[in-house]
């Protein structure tokens, strides 16, 4: 699979924040988005996985293959933690959910309503659908929220063991997950943005 972003521009409230962006990714490749906060960066992911269009530029190769996970954790709180995983497990295809429950370590809470799982337990969870999609590109923003360094740890494991294995990974994290990636800085996109409305501004 290759993945690939030629003179992206992205929008938010119609109005361009980033923009010239362009990279390529390749099966087994991570990349890391950074910024600080504001710069962009969700709303980049967002456009990547098609949750809302691009102001303009191309975007290839992502076409049903992205499983996306946001600050929102996706789960059902009546439904046990087996159960939520079969769930998604069924609107992807249904494979077996065994593997995410070893992943993220869920297999002594797989009973357990999602609604009495701690705040990072349900991080683990929302994280192990990722596994039941089998889609190569995973786009995560902020994917350690809620997890302390054990979790940490458990993600890192199985983002690792999805690189191997040929997937890709786009991530925003101010922390340093120890992975051998690209960064990709929203600094010089943003600014190119501002060019870009200063251009426009000058023809109204």
């Amino acid at each position: 699979m290759i993945l690939t972003v030629s003179n992206l521009t992205v929008a938010r409230g119609g109005v361009a924040i980033l923009a010239g962006i362009n990279f390529v990714m390749v099966s087994g490749t991570a990349l890391v988005v950074r910024g600080p906060n504001g710069s962009g960066k969700t709303s980049l992911l967002r456009t990547i996985a098609g949750l809302q269009p691009q102001m303009s530029g191309q975007i290839t190769g992502a076409e049903d293959r992205i499983a996306y996970a946001a600050h929102s954790d996706g789960l059902k709180a009546a439904m046990s933690v087996a159960e939520n995983l079969e769930f998604w497990s069924s609107v992807f295809g249904g494979p077996s959910i065994q593997p995410a429950l070893n992943a993220f370590n869920l297999n002594s809470l797989a009973s357990r309503r999602a609604g009495h799982l701690s705040a990072g337990q349900k991080r683990r969870l929302g994280l192990a659908r990722l596994m039941v999609t089998e889609r190569p590109l995973w786009v995560l923003d902020e994917p350690t929220v809620s997890l302390d360094a054990v979790s940490v740890s458990i993600f890192i494991s199985a983002l690792e063991s999805h690189l191997a294995n040929g997937g890709m990974a786009l991530i925003s994290t101010h922390i340093d997950l120890g992975l051998d990636a690209e960064v990709l800085d929203m600094t010089p996109f943003k600014d190119l943005a501002a060019n870009v409305e200063t251009s426009d501004q000058a023809f109204l």
